[in-house]
């Protein structure tokens, strides 16, 4: 007669279950890891590549930066940076005012650029640069419309390089004219004029993917001789 077949025992199946539990909570914890690590990765990601884009484009604002007769070409007044740069579409003797600051908003700092439209009279051009100003102090409706949020920050920094040395632009040493010959053309700059190049030090937030200090210097396109 054939042996009948044995079955598992009571306490078997409850080993079998335990064991498969286990491993169903261990597999459960790898993929939750995982899936963590990938979205920690893809914010990392996401967050440099914001960065990136806005340093580029504050590199492309100073690159493209004009000296109008008779007007400023940067101004930095400690909190809001202004600047006249060629417009980026290519138009005809067309300029614009660009302006860069921080805004505190909700106890978050947030960069922003603020840029005009294209400018080809004076008068135009008067009436954007005062308008960056008012946009980076009370800005209204319709310049809150036009700005661009570029990163979240805690603080940022500017410093110039004229004569030879880093300095604040609003001090004494930042704000004056370099030295004669310091422009490379061996006459004073005038006042309003580009530094030899410009230090940006941006403070990024500890609830962001990246944070920590971080600097980046520009130098003047136009500037002979040795860099700064």
């Amino acid at each position: 007669m054939p042996r009948q077949a044995r079955g598992f025992t009571l306490i078997e199946l409850l080993v079998a279950i335990a064991v498969m539990a286990l491993m169903a909570v261990l597999s459960w914890r790898g993929i939750d890891g995982m899936s963590r690590a990938q979205n920690q990765l893809h914010n990392r990601a996401d967050d440099a590549l914001t960065l990136q884009i806005g340093l580029a484009q504050w590199r492309s604002d100073l690159d493209a930066m004009v000296s109008l007769q008779g007007t400023p070409a940067l101004d930095w007044d400690g909190r809001v940076l202004r600047l006249t740069r060629r417009h980026p579409l290519g138009e005809t003797a067309s300029v614009q005012v660009v302006a860069w600051t921080l805004r505190n908003e909700g106890g978050k700092g947030q960069w922003l650029r603020w840029p005009s439209g294209a400018i080809q009279q004076r008068a135009e051009w008067a009436t954007a640069w005062a308008r960056a100003q008012t946009w980076g102090q009370t800005p209204s409706a319709e310049d809150r419309a036009q700005e661009v949020s570029v990163r979240a920050l805690a603080q940022w920094q500017i410093f110039f390089h004229r004569g030879g040395a880093w300095s604040n632009p609003l001090s004494s040493e930042g704000a004056v004219a370099p030295a004669p010959g310091s422009d490379g053309s061996g006459k004073n700059a005038p006042a309003g004029s580009p530094p030899d190049g410009i230090r940006l030090v941006l403070d990024l937030p500890a609830d962001q993917s990246l944070t920590g200090k971080l600097t980046l210097d520009w130098v003047n396109p136009t500037l002979t001789g040795a860099p700064p």
